[in-house]
C-alpha cells in the first residue's frame, strides 16, 4: 500500500506536500476534491480530518497527517534524502521562519474559506477578495524580500544553493498569486528563486497546473 495524499489541484498547502513527495522520490496516491463543491466538509473525507482541510497524508497502516508543514517534517524525518532543512540550528531556525511567514502569515489569511466568510459575511466581491488577497501577499512579500536581499545565507534558492522547506513555501505561494494576477517579478529575488525552482522537475511536476483534477 502507497501513502495516499487527499488534496486539491490548486491549494497551496497541498502543492507543498506534492513538491516534498516528489523532492523525496516517495510514491504517492493522488485523490482529488473540489473544495468549492465542500467535498472535504463531508463523509468520509471528515473521517480523515474533521478540520475538513486538505491536505491529508494517510499513511500505509491508515493513520492520516494533516498540516503541511508537520507532513513535510514528517517526511524530512523519515525519509531523510534529499534533507529539507539545514544541519545547523541557525539555519533550520533561519528556514522555518521564512517558510512560516508563508504558511502562517499569509495562507490563513488568503486561504479560500476565509475569501468566501469574507463574500458572505462582509459583502465582498471578487474585486474586494482579491485587494485583500494582494494586500497580505505583499505586507509578506516585501519583508521576505529584503531578508532575502540582504542575508549573506541567501544563494541561488532561499537558504543556500540547494532546495528546502522555504522554497518549497514560497514556490507554493507563487503559484497562488497568480490566481490574482499578482506578479511576481515585482521581487526581483523571490522571482528569481522561484524562475530556478520552476525549472527543477520535482517542484514543476507538483504545480498546480500539472495535476490530474487541474481545471
Amino acid at each position: 500500500m502507497t501513502l495516499k495524499l487527499h488534496n486539491f489541484f490548486r491549494s497551496s498547502s497541498s502543492t507543498r506536500v506534492r513538491v516534498a513527495l516528489r523532492l523525496k522520490s516517495v510514491p504517492f496516491d493522488y485523490v482529488p476534491y473540489v473544495l468549492r463543491n465542500g467535498e472535504t466538509r463531508r463523509k468520509p473525507f471528515l473521517d480523515l480530518n474533521p478540520a475538513a482541510l486538505v491536505p491529508a497524508l494517510e499513511l500505509e497502516d491508515g493513520r492520516v497527517l494533516t498540516q503541511s508543514l508537520a507532513i513535510i517534517e514528517w517526511l524530512d524525518e523519515t525519509h531523510p534524502a534529499p534533507p529539507l532543512l539545514p544541519a545547523d540550528a541557525y539555519g533550520r531556525a533561519r528556514v522555518r521562519a521564512l517558510a512560516q511567514t508563508i504558511a502562517c502569515e499569509i495562507h490563513p489569511l488568503n486561504n479560500l474559506r476565509v475569501l468566501q466568510h469574507l463574500g458572505q459575511t462582509f459583502g465582498a466581491d471578487e474585486a474586494a477578495q482579491a485587494r485583500w488577497f494582494e494586500h497580505w501577499v505583499t505586507t509578506s512579500f516585501d519583508a521576505i524580500e529584503t531578508s532575502l536581499a540582504r542575508d549573506p545565507e541567501t544563494g541561488a534558492f532561499c537558504h543556500g544553493d540547494t532546495p528546502g522547506l522555504a522554497d518549497i513555501c514560497l514556490y507554493a505561494q507563487a503559484w497562488n498569486n497568480r490566481r490574482f494576477s499578482i506578479d511576481t517579478s515585482r521581487w526581483p529575488v523571490i522571482d528569481g528563486i522561484f524562475r530556478r525552482l520552476d525549472a527543477i522537475a520535482a517542484f514543476r511536476d507538483a504545480a498546480p497546473d500539472r495535476q490530474p483534477d487541474a481545471a
